[in-house]
């Protein structure tokens, strides 16, 4: 079942989100006006790993949750940029390793109901550490877990960022049984 469109209007928008009010109409329901929130710029994220099977986390605190937790390098692409090299940016920029090889990994709609934030994924490899983290909000600690440890973490609920959780998921699972 496909809904109908009747139009839209811009409710709030900035550099980083816009929400919209579409005026659709939705089988079995009716006409509404349905929430719609665009991201300006595409999402990425990376699992980093090394030739020692570990991963390379960031941990940090979300204001917006309140929560404390693991994740991996993520970030913006600018508008035009290729997300590879944005990511490949972003994980220098928040870490102070650069990778050498940065191969997709999966893409994904995060919120497909209500929003256009699609994140692309990449697996980061053969990474060299150029210093320090250039951007000191990012996180509070980076290390290098193995493998045993990071499925600790997202077996207690200490990886909540969906982000995270899709990139290390993924990656244990489906893109690791595939090669």
């Amino acid at each position: 079942m496909e809904w109908t469109s009747y139009g839209r209007r811009r409710v709030y928008d900035s550099p980083y989100v816009e929400v919209w009010l579409d005026d659709v109409d939705i089988p079995g329901v009716g006409r509404v006006d349905h929430h719609v929130i665009t991201m300006p710029k595409a999402s990425t994220t990376s699992v980093v790993t090394d030739d020692q099977g570990r991963f390379l986390l960031l941990y940090r605190h979300r204001f917006i949750t309140g929560r404390w937790g693991w994740e991996v390098p993520a970030g913006w692409a600018e508008p035009g940029e290729d997300p590879a090299l944005a990511i490949t940016r972003e994980i220098e920029e928040e870490t102070g390793w650069r990778p050498g090889r940065v191969v997709p990994l999966v893409e994904y709609d995060a919120l497909a109901g209500i929003s256009t934030m699609r994140f692309h994924s990449f697996h980061a490899t053969e990474c060299e550490q150029v210093g320090v983290p250039t951007d000191a909000s990012e996180a509070t600690r980076i290390e290098w877990l193995p493998e045993a440890e990071v499925v600790k973490l997202l077996a207690s609920g200490e990886v909540a960022d969906g982000p995270s959780l899709a990139a290390l998921a993924y990656y244990l699972g489906p893109y690791r049984l595939s090669q």
